[in-house]
């Protein structure tokens, strides 16, 4: 028998038998997920889908700050609430998983929060009436989903319309004023020796997010929007 000959299919054999029998000798030892970093949503979400929903981050990022700079400037309020503090009243309104759905604001929401938010025999909670309307108000833009898909099809002028909305109530926000004269809610102090425009920021990122968007779905629909100029003073709250 020809050693040198037999040599090159000792070798196939033992490889193949090697192959064979690696899965076994693997089999305790963690194997790299396949597609661990992909989730069922990668496959039927668009780019619009994945730029909305960080719209929508980036609009209730800048709700919780509004949030806490309105309890810190009205610290009576989240009291009224029956909250140990100013951080439990928040997680209550942002991360309790209740749909912005609050039993002292009579099932209220949108447009009607703002109203119960200055209203004069209102015993609750002034801020977190005023913020669930613009939570609830600009959810109303996303159709009242926190994720999109590829069937789910975006309004801009519900978007544009929120933006509206928010103008109007940052305008109720620091007009509007109880039958003493004074203003249910304090925010930017004008004064010159205590100048605080930081609100009126917030409120101009929130503005420009819902905007943005909408000017982004319409030209990816080929839509136009009906734009609405009114005075912000006599305005009413536009449909969404």
């Amino acid at each position: 028998m020809n050693v040198k000959a037999t040599l090159p299919f000792l070798f196939l054999a033992a490889l193949l038998s090697a192959c064979a029998s690696s899965p076994s000798r693997q089999e305790g030892k963690k194997r790299p997920p396949a597609s661990s970093d992909l989730k069922l949503s990668s496959f039927v979400k668009t780019d619009i889908d994945t730029v909305s929903e960080i719209h929508q981050q980036e609009s209730f990022s800048h709700l919780r700050t509004l949030m806490e700079k309105l309890y810190r400037r009205n610290p009576r309020e989240w009291k009224k609430g029956g909250q140990p503090s100013m951080e439990s009243a928040m997680l209550r309104a942002f991360d309790a998983g209740h749909d912005w759905r609050f039993p002292e604001l009579n099932g209220k929401r949108g447009a009607e929060c703002f109203y119960l938010a200055f209203q004069e025999n209102y015993q609750g909670d002034r801020v977190l009436a005023f913020i669930a309307g613009l939570a609830t108000m600009i959810m109303a833009s996303y159709n009242d989903k926190a994720e999109l898909y590829v069937l789910d099809e975006l309004d801009p002028q519900k978007l544009y319309n929120s933006a509206r909305n928010v103008e109007i109530a940052v305008w109720k926000l620091s007009a509007t004023r109880d039958s003493r004269g004074e203003l249910f809610l304090l925010s930017n102090e004008n004064d010159a020796a205590n100048r605080n425009m930081s609100f009126e920021r917030e409120f101009g990122k929130l503005i420009a997010q819902q905007d943005t968007l909408a000017r982004i779905i319409a030209e990816k629909n080929n839509r136009t929007i009906v734009r609405v100029f009114q005075s912000v003073a006599s305005a009413v709250f536009l449909p969404i």
